[in-house]
């Protein structure tokens, strides 16, 4: 099992913790991990562009010109893709992007991201995090004390104090064990978790 030194809120060490392998210790599988960020992303996009294709432009109905003995280029409609104000070639239309993709696949992903982050040294587990109001400064005052900047804090509960005073900071998210995903793990610097948020993420995927 991989040891993890243990901080709080002031950046002082207080001690190890023993992580489990079953959860931050798998072999890492790269491909889902890409199949995994690939899937987020494309689930986020809405699919509701749309554009007319020439039997959905108004007019056209005539032949704008006889066929022959004009000098001009044959034309059958002026609602052709070539026409100013005609239709669009291949346009697109409402879909659906969703990705599909096996829970194990994704639980794996999940794994080999927090994996990758213990082997680079881009995972800080503190004792505990609580403030005793909203205040952005002193959430700033931890991170500092941290020595991180672009963070995702990772919470066993959702505590208003913490995720409110966090809301504000560029660059910072906070998450419960529930709601983490493999791109947010792999897009910011450091994942910092509490003690009890790592109990909750190994009594969930191990």
């Amino acid at each position: 099992m991989a040891n993890v030194s243990v901080y709080n809120m002031e950046g002082k060490e207080v001690g190890t913790m023993e992580l489990n392998d079953a959860v931050f210790g798998v072999e890492i599988n790269d491909h889902l991990v890409h199949l995994a960020v690939v899937r987020q992303l494309a689930n986020k996009r809405q699919g509701t562009q749309k554009a007319k294709t020439r039997s959905e432009v108004s007019g056209g109905g005539r032949k704008p010109w006889r066929q022959k003995g004009t000098g001009h280029a044959r034309q059958g409609s002026t609602r052709s893709p070539q026409w100013t104000g005609g239709g669009v070639v291949f346009a697109p239309v409402p879909r659906d992007y969703e990705i599909k993709m096996n829970k194990k696949e994704r639980r794996l992903a999940l794994k080999s991201a927090l994996t990758s982050r213990v082997q680079e040294n881009k995972l800080i587990v503190l004792d505990d995090l609580k403030l005793d109001e909203v205040k952005t400064k002193a959430m700033q005052a931890v991170l500092k004390n941290l020595n991180v900047s672009k963070a995702m804090v990772v919470l066993a509960d959702n505590d208003q104090n913490v995720v409110l005073s966090a809301r504000n900071i560029p660059d910072v998210i906070t998450a419960l064990p529930n709601t983490i995903n493999v791109y947010d793990v792999l897009k910011y610097n450091t994942v910092i978790l509490t003690k009890s948020a790592v109990a909750s993420i190994e009594e969930v995927y191990a």
